[in-house]
């Protein structure tokens, strides 16, 4: 079991409007291999257990993470909300999504203009909405090859908060969209085996039309994984220690060494 380690993280402002928040060594050490996570707010998805787990595993290698506020998870907004807010506003036709995603990729290149991150050896992640958002940035950035999620949102309509609005917004935003820009990644997806808040089966769908797609574009073995375990947790949609570990050991393998996963 996670001993949880106390992990400290600073806020750098890109833009009036946009914060980064990051942990690991001072940014005046130059470039490093980096991974961009999310999970909630940026400082609760690099400081606060359990949503960190994966930030805690990595803090000893020498990678920055970094991190950012989710629509609707700033201060002082409480996460359980924020499905309800999202669905408010694509109801309202506010894209509040492709806003973020516009930001975030804004702040990427940011810390790649600035030297904080090496171009070739970046990595995202997310947990649950966070794989949802790691998702849609991941298609806006070729360069970013490796990809991480933790029991991903794929289809907003699946929520509860989305199910009496039904925003066609939401549709348009499904991750099936992105195949076509992401099926040439690295990809590793955890998820539990009955998960029913995001649904596995549609977890499952994502990466075979990904899968699928890869193999008709030639590549014999898609680098594109599912890993399956038994559910924990509320609605089965809970993620244990050792499987933040498993990830966090992946993304040590493909930014620290051969950049190729076992």
């Amino acid at each position: 079991m996670l001993n949880p380690k106390d992990v400290q993280c600073s806020a750098l402002n890109v833009t009036p409007e946009i914060t980064l928040f990051y942990t690991g060594a001072s940014l005046d050490k130059g470039e490093m291999p980096a991974l961009f996570y999310f999970a909630l707010s940026g400082e609760d998805s690099l400081c606060s257990d359990p949503f960190n787990q994966l930030v805690q595993f990595l803090c000893d290698d020498p990678i920055r993470i970094f991190s950012m506020n989710l629509p609707g998870h700033e201060p002082p907004f409480p996460p359980t909300e924020a499905m309800s807010l999202w669905a408010d506003d694509l109801a309202k036709e506010n894209d509040i999504i492709t806003h973020f995603i516009d930001q975030a990729e804004t702040a990427v290149r940011f810390a790649i203009d600035q030297g904080y991150v090496k171009k070739d050896k970046m990595a995202l992640a997310g947990l649950s909405r966070g794989g949802f958002i790691a998702s849609h940035l991941a298609a806006r950035m070729k360069e970013i090859r490796f990809i991480l999620e933790f029991a991903p949102l794929t289809d907003l309509s699946i929520l509860k908060e989305f199910k009496e609005i039904k925003p066609p917004l939401a549709d348009k935003l499904h991750v099936k969209h992105l195949t076509d820009h992401i099926w040439d990644r690295h990809i590793r997806i955890y998820i539990g085996n009955r998960d029913l808040r995001v649904g596995t089966r549609h977890t499952f769908d994502f990466v075979e039309r990904l899968s699928n797609k890869a193999f008709k574009e030639g590549l014999r073995s898609p680098q594109i994984e599912l890993l399956l375990s038994p559910s924990i947790g509320h609605l089965g949609h809970g993620t244990s220690p050792e499987t933040f570990k498993a990830g966090a050991d992946w993304i040590s393998e493909v930014l620290l060494k051969n950049g190729k996963p076992q």
